[in-house]
């Protein structure tokens, strides 16, 4: 029986000796290069090649055959699974120049093609903003109808002592994490709630005017005014800038609801979120750059004249931006 068996063993390698060795050949050669490295009818071989072998590790199981044998076939149906079936390699996700390009000036693009809503939402923050700040100014009493006195005075007293001795090590960094908490919870209200209508935005951006107005004309009645200014002068306008369009933005969204023109308003609000998604990520950096400046640049020692300069030059260069980048060039939606 043994010598039978050995007789059928030898003629079943010799009938399919060449097809393991040509499944071999392709699998090392997938292996060490990659499967592209093959050529097309190579490639088509593949798959018949090994369903024919593991048939082939199949009746060297149920045969009997030597161990060796077996242990050959398994491993080569084994090797050509991992070929044939491996998952592709993930594309590396690389951004080239032109798509940083387009990503930087996608943001002013989507911000102009809303400028209705962003010119209102301009209007409903600094219009309140003026005037809590001259009534403030003329009677200190009318903030507090405003913001509560027991935040208003702790205001005054910190502004009053000046930026002399800066802040202490580490606390730039803890301040940077609450300024960025504060900030982004006030432009996500701007911005969420205008789903209703719009409607939702519009008061968040009259009462968040208005406070910080308030503030402003109470702080300087109280004579710390100069110090508040020297603050707020170098990330204002990245901070209040995202604040004005975050509700532009949530007021483009929820008009695309309340006016869809001649389209559904599934699709009058699918249209304007594409735009949206890209200015609230915009308004999401500005709002990161203004918290480190706010917590490493505004409250530091650093010259009177020096403060204004670096804030009167970003209030520029984010004006610029916003109405001047990506003119004259085509933009295409994704």
């Amino acid at each position: 029986m043994a010598l039978t068996s050995h007789v059928t063993e030898a003629a079943f390698v010799a009938r399919r000796h060449k097809d393991w060795a040509d499944l071999e050949l392709l699998t090392r050669r997938a292996t060490d290069k990659s499967l592209g490295a093959l050529e097309i009818h190579e490639v088509t071989r593949l798959s018949p090649l090994y369903r024919d072998i593991c048939a082939d590790l199949a009746r060297a199981q149920a045969a009997r055959y030597s161990a060796p044998l077996v242990d050959y076939l398994h491993a080569l149906t084994a090797s050509a699974h991992s070929v044939l079936y491996a998952l592709p390699p993930r594309p590396r996700f690389t951004l080239s120049l032109r798509g940083k390009k387009s990503a930087f000036l996608a943001f002013p693009r989507a911000v102009r093609a809303h400028w209705r809503t962003m010119f209102l939402a301009l209007l409903l923050f600094f219009g309140p903003f003026l005037f809590g700040a001259i009534a403030s100014l003329s009677e200190p009493s009318f903030a507090f109808r405003v913001v509560p006195e027991s935040q208003l005075r702790p205001l005054v007293e910190g502004y009053a002592k000046g930026f002399a001795a800066g802040r202490q090590a580490g606390e730039g960094a803890m301040m940077a994490g609450f300024y960025v908490n504060n900030n982004v919870g006030i432009a996500l209200r701007c911005f969420a709630t205008g789903v209703f209508g719009g409607l939702g935005s519009a008061f968040y951006l009259v009462q968040n005017g208005l406070a910080i107005g308030a503030i402003l004309g109470y702080v300087a009645s109280q004579g710390a005014g100069g110090n508040l200014l020297l603050f707020i002068v170098g990330h204002s306008a990245f901070e209040l800038g995202a604040i004005v369009i975050a509700g532009g933005a949530g007021m483009s969204l929820g008009w695309s609801i309340v006016a869809p023109g001649e389209r559904t308003r599934l699709a009058s609000l699918q249209a304007a979120g594409r735009d949206v998604a890209v200015i609230v990520s915009g308004a999401a950096i500005m709002l990161l750059i203004a918290a480190a400046i706010e917590a490493f640049w505004s409250a530091s020692s650093l010259p009177s004249g020096l403060k204004i300069a670096f804030g009167g030059t970003w209030l520029v260069v984010v004006l610029v931006y916003l109405i001047f980048a990506g003119r004259g060039e085509e933009w295409v939606r994704s």
